[in-house]
Order: C-alpha cells, then structure tokens, then sequence
C-alpha cells in the first residue's frame, strides 16, 4: 500500500506564506503526476496546482504568481509554497497522486488526509 502524508498546514495573518509538504511513503514504483487541491467549507474540491513528473507545473488562476509547486522525485514528495496568501485562500488542502500498483500495473490515484490553512484577517 501506498501513502500520502502531509505536513505545513496552520493559521497564518493576511500577507503571509506557508510550505505544505507531501511524502509518499510504502510500495513505490515510480510517481507520475502529483498535485494540490483544495475544499472549502460548503465548496467543491478544487485543483490548486499540480506537477508532472519531468516538473512541469499547472496552477489554478487564483494562485497564479503566489503559489509554487514542486517536487522531489527522489524522496517522493510534493511541495506547494504559498505565498502572498488572502482569506479566501483558507482550505483543507489535499495532496493528490497518481501512479501505477506495483502488482497490478493499474493506475492508482490517492488522496492525503488533509491539512486546513486558515488565514486570518
């Protein structure tokens, strides 16, 4: 099995940053695209950003210019740095990543637990 585990979630005043992380851990052939989303209280999940494998990057509008996302595929894990961050930006954030079962070969498309971000005006 295969799990995500995140981290760098917190309260953070109008103007601030943050850096979530996202380890993969578990029976790991290779990673394909990983991403950030993003669910308000009341509101749809949303993509935030995301990552292909070879880095190249994908961003939602609303965190063009403030939000950059990385990877680390030697230690399978997923950065998203939040800069510049607004009220509205307040969220439980979910990792997302995409890969192939070992065994099996299937596509296997897993979700993190989440970690809220809450910015405070």
């Amino acid at each position: 099995q295969v799990h995500l585990v995140e981290s760098g979630g917190g309260l953070v005043q109008v103007g601030g940053s943050l850096r979530l992380s996202c380890a993969a851990s578990g029976s790991i052939f290779i990673i394909n695209n990983m991403g950030w989303y993003r669910q308000a209280p009341g509101k749809q999940r949303e993509l935030v950003a995301s990552i292909t494998r070879a880095g190249s990057p994908n961003y939602a509008d609303s965190v063009k210019g403030r939000f950059t996302i990385s990877r680390d595929n030697a230690k399978d894990t997923v950065y998203l740095q939040m800069n510049s961050l607004y009220p509205e930006d307040t969220s439980v954030y979910y990792c997302n990543a995409n890969l192939p079962d070992v065994t099996t070969g299937r596509n296997l498309e897993l979700w993190g637990q989440g970690t809220l971000v809450t910015v405070s005006s």
